[in-house]
C-alpha cells in the first residue's frame, strides 16, 4: 500500500432523508497524522449559505483511517462529525461510516483519490451490495 494520502479526494456521504451527498477533500498526510479540509454543498432547508468548509484532524495506522471533520463555522445543523475506514491496498480509496457525536446518526461514506468520479465509484459499490 501506498505509504501516504496526501492529495484531492472526491467523497460521498449517505445521510438518511437527504440522500447522497458529494464533497471535495484535500488531505495532508504527515507520517499518519492526517489533516486537511472539505468543502460540500449545504442541504439543509432554507440554509443561507450554499457551501460548507471543514476541517480534518486525524490519524491512519496501516489501513484503518480515522478522522474528525470540523465544520467551520458551525450551525444549520453542521457541527463535527467522525469518521472511521479503511483504504483499499492501492491507496485509491478510503470507505466506512461517519457518525453524529452524542446521537444515534450515522451512514457510511466513501473517497476516491481524484482521477476517478465518487459518484461513479459509490453507484458501482451499490450494485455490488444485497438488497435489504
Amino acid at each position: 500500500m501506498t505509504d501516504n494520502l496526501t492529495g484531492v479526494w472526491d467523497g460521498t456521504f449517505v445521510q438518511s432523508q437527504v440522500g447522497m451527498v458529494t464533497f471535495l477533500a484535500t488531505l495532508i498526510d504527515s507520517g499518519g497524522a492526517l489533516g486537511g479540509s472539505t468543502t460540500e454543498p449545504c442541504t439543509m432547508p432554507g440554509c443561507p449559505i450554499s457551501t460548507h468548509n471543514a476541517s480534518i484532524a486525524g490519524h491512519r495506522s496501516g489501513s484503518a483511517v480515522a478522522f474528525v471533520k470540523r465544520y467551520e463555522p458551525p450551525g444549520y445543523g453542521y457541527g463535527t462529525v467522525s469518521y472511521e475506514g479503511s483504504v483499499n491496498a492501492e491507496a485509491t480509496e478510503i470507505d466506512g461510516r461517519w457518525r453524529l457525536p452524542g446521537t444515534m446518526l450515522s451512514g457510511t461514506f466513501l473517497m476516491v483519490r481524484s482521477t476517478k468520479p465518487a459518484q461513479a465509484v459509490a453507484a458501482e459499490e451499490q450494485t455490488k451490495e444485497p438488497a435489504r
